[in-house]
């Protein structure tokens, strides 16, 4: 049977391997989108597991809105970066310094 602390433990583990990937590698833009959508995912599961031990359906809703959210932020976010790869023909942080209009 699982229980309540079980689930937490799992998002506990998930987000500090997100937080984790934001801080240690700073170099490739694609790893800090994916640790930033695992910061969200960990999040999402926490308020899945209250909403469902808690029998309230308020935590569920807001999952929604908050994987819409991060839909759209993955898109463009994507978009964004083959645009960089396309006139800088990288995507390192480090070579990117300066941003023009």
């Amino acid at each position: 049977m699982l229980t309540l602390a079980h689930f937490l433990t799992l998002g506990a583990i998930l987000f500090s391997i997100g937080v984790a990937g934001v801080f240690l590698n700073r170099k490739n833009i694609i790893i800090l989108l994916m640790s930033i959508e695992l910061l969200l995912l960990a999040v999402n599961m926490n308020f899945v597991a209250f909403s469902k031990f808690l029998g309230n359906m308020d935590g569920q809703v807001y999952v929604f809105f908050i994987l819409t959210v991060a839909a759209a932020e993955a898109a463009i976010g994507l978009a964004i970066l083959v645009v960089l790869f396309r006139n800088r023909q990288t995507i390192n942080v480090e070579d990117i310094e300066e941003l023009k209009g």
